[in-house]
């Protein structure tokens, strides 16, 4: 080989030295930088001479021309990166659930200092000392009192919960915004380093950049990704295109007028009509980002992702009573809307036994198809026959208006404490039963179907009659005497063991039991959930301690590089300098 080949092999040596000796400063300039990935040097043999073929060698004879700086190359692990992620989601969810249940737990034990059980206990004290002196306007007073201040307190435990899942809808519709930036920035990078990596650099710096917004994202939600061969990262999201070639499928977030929340969903698989505005009206049934068809579970790989968990916390109405006696299913996976449904059909389980118990005493039936005596058959008739909405097997409450104004309000209807918002109690109709025309007081019945007709905690409010006069609930009969039997009945309603929280619980408590269970399986629930939460946080810490084994920086190796390729570099350094010695001593000696 020549003197002038053993020169650029030195060169070659200097040189990639030197460019070694610039990633490992790049690595220690980036020992704290979060999301960095540590280079490695990646060195290469040039091309070799061949001096001679002999045919009877074991190999040409060749002379080398030394090493050249190939590649910087990031050094992760694609499984570990795969493990990371997932926890990491899984995390998220747990750690979202968790949150909900200690903040409607904070709800039901707190209201300003105060646990809603101190309205319970209240309210059911008054009514002990109404039995005590039930003729007392003094004792009368006192129950309408707790009874308005245990529904105040019982609407502002509500609302709590109606306001937490209005935060909860705050955040998801940040969440979209946020997942929808991701992507754009993922294409992004993906382009810049499709463009840098084309002229043979490695665009490490970006790539660790793409894999810190992966992080991010696969706490959202559940995420499945590949590198592409031209270096692209193509992403789904829930099984769905997210990022793909040139594109981003954004999500797209649905207003539901009635409640005022947002549902994810994809725009490419909606149906949709465009209004006279120009706007497309989208049809979402079958396009929803995240369904829920399936149980949460960590082996169907259904509970991943922070924003699942929000949408699920958060469910899609505001819930009641009838929500458990007509489709329960629907809402026991949602930590918000069970409670809220649970605990409204506390108030209302309240409030109709209390109605009913007044209602009673001043008279109210209930007639159906099996009455036998002649009367009420004639009356049931009549009450079918003024019944747009008769159905087979119906049963009416009703009462025959009169004037004896036992347990009545001030228009003659039967006397209730609780009262709803918008619609009566009772309709006043005018019957014909058998030959006799009379004036009946029909019990309104409750529609699931509307709000308005319900009693529950958000459409009711104290008898404002009751709260001028509490007298009204006068507790003496015609012959002078007191209304035991109906103060007896008064005292069931809150002994009475015949309350159950939802169909799955076979356990029939009375209504102060009921509240406690309640409370017990929020708690219960909550402990499960940050039990769940704590040890996914361990898994996640092991799955980022073993890639950052990988990937992350160390100091010590590093440094120990730096000596190596300095080394290197020193060595080249004096092997050009012997050369240029020896070309410089056969020019000027020898020439």
């Amino acid at each position: 080989m020549s003197l002038w080949s053993s020169f650029s092999v030195g060169v070659g040596g200097l040189q990639t030295s030197s460019n070694a000796l610039n990633t490992v400063t790049h690595n220690l300039t980036n020992v704290d930088t979060e999301g960095f990935t540590r280079q490695q040097v990646q060195q290469s043999d040039r091309a070799y001479i061949t001096i001679s073929k002999t045919a009877s060698a074991i190999s040409f004879q060749q002379t080398g021309l030394g090493v050249y700086y190939s590649n910087s190359r990031q050094v992760r692990d694609y499984f570990l990166d795969k493990t990371y992620r997932r926890e990491n989601g899984r995390n998220e969810f747990y750690e979202v659930s968790s949150q909900t249940l200690h903040e409607v737990e904070d709800l039901l034990g707190e209201l300003n200092g105060d646990s809603f059980q101190t309205s319970m206990s209240d309210l059911w004290t008054a009514v002990q000392e109404l039995t005590k002196d039930p003729c007392n306007s003094v004792t009368q007073g006192a129950l309408v009192s707790q009874a308005e201040k245990f529904l105040a307190d019982a609407q502002a435990v509500y609302d709590g919960m109606a306001s937490y899942q209005d935060n909860l809808n705050a955040q998801i519709k940040q969440q979209v915004e946020r997942i929808n930036k991701i992507g754009k920035e993922i294409l992004d990078l993906n382009n810049r380093i499709r463009l840098i990596e084309l002229s043979g650099e490695s665009a490490n710096d970006l790539r660790d950049t793409r894999n810190s917004y992966l992080d991010e994202l696969s706490s959202l939600a559940d995420i499945a990704y590949q590198e592409e061969a031209n270096g692209d990262v193509s992403v789904k999201i829930e099984g769905e295109d997210f990022v793909k070639g040139s594109l981003v499928y954004e999500i797209g977030l649905h207003f539901e007028q009635d409640t005022g929340f947002y549902t994810p969903f994809w725009p490419q698989n909606a149906e949709y009509t465009i209004n006279r505005d120009g706007q497309k009206e989208y049809d979402i049934t079958n396009a929803k980002v995240f369904k829920f068809s399936r149980p949460i579970s960590a082996d169907l790989g259904t509970d991943i992702g922070g924003l699942k968990a929000m949408l699920l916390a958060r469910g899609d109405h505001r819930a009641n009573y009838t929500d458990i006696e007509n489709g329960y299913d629907g809402i026991r996976e949602s930590v918000l809307m069970n409670v809220q449904a649970e605990f409204d059909q506390l108030v209302h389980n309240l409030e109709r036994a209390v109605n009913g118990v007044l209602e009673q005493a001043a008279g109210v039936r209930t007639i159906g198809p099996d009455a036998t005596d002649p009367a009420d058959i004639d009356l049931y008739n009549a009450l079918k026959a003024n019944d747009p909405n008769w159905a087979d097997g119906k049963t009416y409450r009703v009462m025959k208006a009169s004037d004896d104004g036992y347990m009545t309000d001030t228009d003659g209807s039967p006397l209730q404490l609780f009262r709803k918002n918008t619609t009566d109690g009772f309709t006043k109709t005018s019957l014909t039963v058998g030959s006799e025309t009379a004036d009946y007081w029909i019990y309104n019945e409750e529609d699931p179907a509307e709000n308005e007709s319900l009693y529950s905690v958000t459409n009711t409010q104290i008898n404002n009659n009751l709260k001028q006069t509490p007298t009204l609930m006068g507790f003496r009969l015609k012959d002078g005497s007191e209304d035991t039997v109906t103060m007896d009945r008064l005292k069931a309603v809150f002994t009475d063991q015949v309350y159950t929280l939802n169909p799955y619980v076979l356990k029939q408590v009375n209504l102060t039991d009921y509240y406690g269970d309640l409370v017990a399986q929020v708690a219960n629930s909550a402990y499960v959930y940050e039990s769940i939460y704590q040890n996914q946080s361990t898994t996640v810490e092991s799955a980022a301690s073993a890639r950052d084994q990988v990937t992350a920086v160390s100091s010590d190796e590093e440094l120990s590089n730096m000596i190596r390729f300095q080394s290197a570099y020193n060595a080249s350094s004096r092997f050009i300098n012997v050369v240029n010695e020896m070309l410089e001593h056969l020019l000027n000696r020898l020439g």
